[in-house]
């Protein structure tokens, strides 16, 4: 596909579901024939990639945990050279096609440099109020994929689902959104599809 293994972001708030996510997707990800690498990134502890090696979905040698030990935007955006070190030392040792680079949880401004990742993703839920996509944040504006995660728990929580795609289409109305319940496989194929379509096709060609 590429001599060079696309960098994926997966960014978002604490809870969201970003390392949920890079559970679901694993499985899909071996059955298309494609080698993942997972870096975690955590302020003071690997307590993600301690999860991701023990969940078996992916040999332990290709998931790396980077403890950043500052703000979590700190090692994606301003100073993203731990993580490319870390990629970089993960493709210089296996043949990879992808590596999904995880961000420490973090606030709804948190973006990723283009100096380390190709494409990212941005996971919200509904569990934390029908407002999220009001707010405008930068993660959710400018990423390429939005998760809206935890569908399920909407009417749980008195949050609007129908609110929430209005204003989220309002806010991102050329950019690709996706609506999941990650406790469940509902909604990670068509993550995977779009990843395929827009990220590892798209990028491979440039």
């Amino acid at each position: 596909m590429s001599a060079k293994a696309i960098r994926i972001g997966i960014g978002g708030p604490v809870g969201s579901g970003k390392t949920r996510l890079i559970e679901r997707l694993l499985p899909l990800i071996h059955e298309a024939g494609l080698k993942p690498a997972v870096i975690t990134n955590d302020l003071v502890t690997l307590e993600d990639a301690i999860r991701v090696k023990a969940s078996g979905l992916i040999e332990e040698t290709l998931v790396i945990g980077v403890e950043t030990g500052a703000c979590p935007h700190t090692a994606i955006r301003e100073d993203p050279s731990v993580n490319i070190q870390a990629a970089d030392a993960l493709e210089r040792d296996n043949p990879l096609d992808l590596i999904l680079i995880e961000s420490g949880g973090d606030n709804l401004a948190a973006t990723f440099s283009s100096e380390l990742v190709d494409y990212w993703i941005f996971v919200i839920d509904c569990a934390a109020g029908d407002d999220i996509p009001r707010k405008r944040g930068l993660g959710m504006l400018q990423a390429d994929l939005l998760v809206v995660n935890k569908i399920d728990l909407a009417p749980h929580v008195g949050a609007d689902l129908d609110r929430i795609r209005h204003d989220v289409l309002v806010n991102r109305p050329q950019k690709a959104t996706i609506y999941t319940n990650l406790r469940s496989p509902e909604g990670a194929a068509e993550v995977f599809a779009t990843i395929k379509r827009d990220a590892l096709f798209s990028c491979a060609e440039k």
